[in-house]
């Protein structure tokens, strides 16, 4: 049976939308009560901003062979067992008759200062994955099949994450992927080597302006960090799971 993508193209730019619009609500709100946080804080703090990529994971599980799994999204229920700490809050976990099946993290990063948050979201990436799979490797969800572990990266498209940065490395050369790279471009090397290093299932980061909010529109930055390649990779995982 093929695997079902569900549209994802559609589906992803109305989450974009949902994305923006949401972000610009959560501003406006906390405009109006007079209890505004700090920049572009304000615009995260509802929480609710990357629902629309939620949904999407919700109607793969469905559409390729888990229509019964246990999907959790709210936070009294999406913490998970850690090794180097007590346990971890995810974003989305798919669990199916006592197996976890799958955590994902939704990340954000917009300007106008990008960066401030990069190396902040690259050692978070990092350390939430080692934490995990080293908790998986000790018995933490008993004796089971490797869950799909995933991160989504929604960047802003503007000029400041596209125009080349500047890194100083005065002992050591820094790699050459990095040199000249954007933080766009730098996200785009991380997602890659997350994957490669097994660190993470699958990796994806996109690109959207703010006028998205009228169109949903984004791109990739390459094919192997895509959505669809995301979407794909996980859709094929739920749908291993299913035939076991």
């Amino acid at each position: 049976m093929p695997l079902d993508l569900c549209d994802h193209e559609s589906k992803t730019r109305q989450a974009v939308q949902v994305f923006w619009k949401t972000r610009n609500a959560a501003k406006e709100k906390q405009r109006k009560t007079g209890k505004t946080d700090r920049g572009e804080r304000a615009s995260v703090t509802g929480g609710k901003n990357m629902d629309g990529f939620s949904a999407l994971i919700v109607d793969l599980v469905k559409a390729n062979g888990l229509p019964g799994a246990e999907i959790h999204q709210h936070r009294a229920v999406l913490t998970l067992p850690g090794y180097f700490r007590p346990t971890k809050r995810w974003d989305l976990l798919v669990i199916d008759k006592g197996r976890l099946v799958a955590a994902i993290e939704f990340k954000s990063h917009v300007g106008p200062s990008f960066g401030n948050n990069f190396n902040n979201r690259t050692e978070e990436a990092i350390g939430t994955s080692h934490d995990l799979w080293t908790a998986y490797r000790e018995g933490a969800f008993g004796e089971q099949a490797r869950p799909f572990v995933g991160w989504v990266m929604v960047v802003e498209d503007a000029p400041g994450s596209r125009a080349p940065v500047k890194d100083k490395s005065p002992h050591f050369p820094v790699f050459k992927d990095f040199v000249g790279a954007s933080y766009l471009d730098r996200y785009d090397v991380l997602c890659q080597k997350l994957i490669k290093e097994q660190l993470y299932t699958s990796a994806s980061v996109i690109a959207t302006p703010r006028t998205a909010i009228r169109d949903g529109a984004y791109s990739e930055l390459s094919s192997m960090t895509g959505l669809r390649s995301f979407f794909a990779s996980f859709a094929g995982h739920i749908a291993t799971v299913a035939a076991r």
